[in-house]
């Protein structure tokens, strides 16, 4: 199976890749155009991305491509439209660079409260300013609010817990039991999070629903002098609205994602959040530790191995939770060849749709069970004639629920 590397990835995922026989090809300065010829011309089945924007004329080019594995959480780098519409599989590695990320934010606060990026600076300058410096709020008793309590949510708010925060999270899925299993705080709504917080940090997907979630609004409910996280992406926060209350409100902000940064790894980068005084800004270096690459270099393995050998897709995204199948026709038979091929052809005759199946051998190899999810109607006659198909031992139409 050939795979495409179109981002750096850490070598031990490449070394066991190798040793599994994958043919494997390495090019991580790929992107746009380059990206597109060079999946035309080594036509991989997977192409394994990092940052880099997969596009619909990547998948276009990439006639031989079945999967794209973001090497990472989220998948909003990747135009999943064009990917399901040409039936390729996405996948990604959720959780595994949690506690990298977690890591930096906790990080970032603590740097924003002791002032640390600025106490290095003055002292590089030559420059002693003690009583500047020396004031501080510290962490403990200190409110901090989550939006988001996936995998980096939940390692966020262990590590503030032991830093004696008081943590309050809001996530669509948190429930107040969960949250209380969690030993947090729940809030019904993102408002109520933020008149509750003195800290308020973001680990969500972007989306429509969480695009700009953090806004003027969002803002206006929080304390004068609060601080704003952001180690997930930057369209989460309007920056307009972040700026203004830097300037007029105390706030500070600690930022590892900007609208509009550059794609590549070096070179010029003018942004009025980045330049603030008031905000400690880093690289978008969230999950760059050598931990987490090696964890999701282990996650990349084990999706492309079980791809190969099982024809299963590990953390797929873009496969429909359920389908428009009205019923489902349990077929046994004998495993000749040819009898799955006649139902089929059957219901292809009766212009009946066939939306899932499987297909399932019993021990000794000498009769199977297949079952196909079907929209479309089936006549008691026509349920006859599949009965009559030679090496057919019997059929079943079973009804399943509506799609909600």
């Amino acid at each position: 199976m050939r795979v495409l590397l179109a981002d750096k990835l850490s070598p031990c995922a490449t070394e066991e890749l190798g040793a599994l026989g994958f043919e494997i090809h390495t090019a991580p300065a790929l992107s746009g155009d380059s990206l597109a010829s060079e999946l035309r011309s080594f036509d991989p089945e997977v192409l394994v991305v990092r940052s880099t924007k997969v596009q619909a004329m990547h998948i276009e080019a990439g006639r031989g491509l079945s999967l794209v594995v973001r090497a990472g959480a989220g998948v909003n780098t990747i135009d999943l439209d064009a990917a399901s519409n040409a039936g390729v599989f996405v996948a990604n590695c959720p959780g595994r660079n949690a506690v990298a990320v977690a890591e930096l934010t906790m990080g970032l606060l603590l740097a924003l409260d002791r002032h640390v990026a600025d106490n290095v600076m003055d002292l590089r300058a030559g420059r002693w300013n003690k009583a500047r410096y020396s004031k501080a709020t510290g962490l403990k008793g200190r409110r901090l609010g989550i939006l988001g309590m996936g995998k980096i949510g939940q390692a966020v708010a262990k590590r503030a817990q032991a830093f004696e925060m008081e943590v309050s999270a809001w996530s669509r899925s948190l429930t107040a039991e969960r949250a209380h299993s969690l030993g947090v705080s729940y809030c019904d709504t993102p408002t109520d999070l933020a008149r509750c917080s003195d800290v308020v940090t973001a680990h969500l997907a972007m989306n429509s629903d969480t695009e700009h979630l953090i806004d003027a609004s969002f803002l206006k409910a929080m304390p004068d002098h609060g601080v704003i996280l952001n180690t997930s992406r930057a369209g989460i926060i309007d920056e307009a609205a972040l700026l203004e209350v830097l300037d007029e409100r105390g706030f500070v902000a600690g930022l590892d994602v900007f609208d509009g940064e550059p794609t590549h790894k070096e070179g010029a980068f003018d942004h009025p959040l980045a330049a603030h005084a008031s905000v400690y800004g880093t690289h978008h270096i969230g999950a760059s530790t050598q931990e987490a690459q090696t964890s999701v270099a282990n996650a990349v393995v084990e999706i492309l191995r079980t791809f190969r050998d099982e024809g299963r897709v590990m953390n797929g995204v873009n496969m429909a939770t359920k389908s428009h199948a009205t019923h489902s026709l349990v077929v046994r038979h004998h495993d000749q060849v040819g009898v799955l091929a006649s139902v089929l052809d059957h219901l292809k005759t009766h212009a009946v749709n066939v939306q899932e199946m499987e297909n399932l051998l019993f021990e000794g190899g000498h009769a199977a069970c297949a079952r196909i999810k079907i929209h479309g109607q089936l006549s008691a006659s026509s349920i006859e004639e599949l009965r009559d198909l030679p090496h057919v031992l019997n059929v079943a139409l079973v009804p399943v629920p509506a799609l909600t």
